[in-house]
């Protein structure tokens, strides 16, 4: 099986392709990219699927699953944000008006990369590209123990040597040679490596199958 991990960063994407023994990295800088892969299961760190409203099952049931860090999943992503506006302001005193959350910077700096993949999943329906969270990967990975943030040095580091055990040699390469210059962070490449093994391993989904559609016809489940 040749499993596909991607993961946001400003310049792109890290994807991560695993086949067999052997390991990859890219750093491309279109989702599109997929397309001219090989593979038969691509999982990626974004939402797919969407609510007119925000508010999705998957999101709530991983944020109950990474208590007490359920602040690490955040949701509210929705098409007509960024289809109908560019200022996040403006946004959301839309969503006020319609009586629902705003979105937060951090998931509006987002839109560009969520509407991208939202359209190419769209036009790909035949490709296998399911969402992860990289968090839920390495709990499981860790025993369903919680781990300290990705943003502590000993949480970075538990987490690359759960992905070493997981048979990541090339880790440590990656994130220095492999990694400088790009523009991408050591926990971009870690999280890429995580959602290879979501696409590889996945198990598990929230909610469990069937996944809830969404008007687009996109599935709203979180595999890890």
């Amino acid at each position: 099986m040749i499993a596909i991990g991607l993961d946001g960063f400003s310049r792109g994407w890290v994807a991560v392709t695993l086949d067999g023994e052997r390991r990859d990295i890219a750093f491309p800088g279109d989702v599109s990219w997929l397309a001219d892969q090989m593979f038969d299961r691509a999982a990626i760190d974004i939402p797919i699927g969407m609510t007119e409203d925000g508010d999705r099952g998957c999101d709530r049931l991983a944020r109950a699953a990474l208590r007490p860090h359920g602040s690490r999943v955040f949701g509210g992503a929705r098409r007509w944000l960024w289809q109908d506006f560019t200022d996040p302001d403006q946004a959301n005193a839309e969503a006020s008006r319609r009586g629902q959350s705003k979105a937060s910077r951090q998931l509006w700096h987002l839109g560009k990369k969520i509407i991208e993949v939202d359209s190419f999943i769209g036009a790909n329906r035949q490709l296998d590209i399911r969402e992860t969270h990289p968090e839920l990967v390495f709990l499981r990975l860790n025993g369903d123990v919680p781990l300290l943030s990705k943003h502590e040095p000993a949480g970075l580091l538990r987490r690359c040597e759960l992905l070493r055990n997981a048979g990541f040699a090339e880790l440590d390469a990656w994130l220095t040679r492999r990694r400088i210059g790009t523009g991408a962070k050591a926990d971009d490449v870690v999280d890429a490596c995580a959602a290879a093994l979501a696409a590889r391993d996945s198990i598990r989904g929230l909610p469990c199958d069937p996944a809830p559609i969404d008007s687009h016809g996109l599935p709203m489940q979180i595999w890890f």
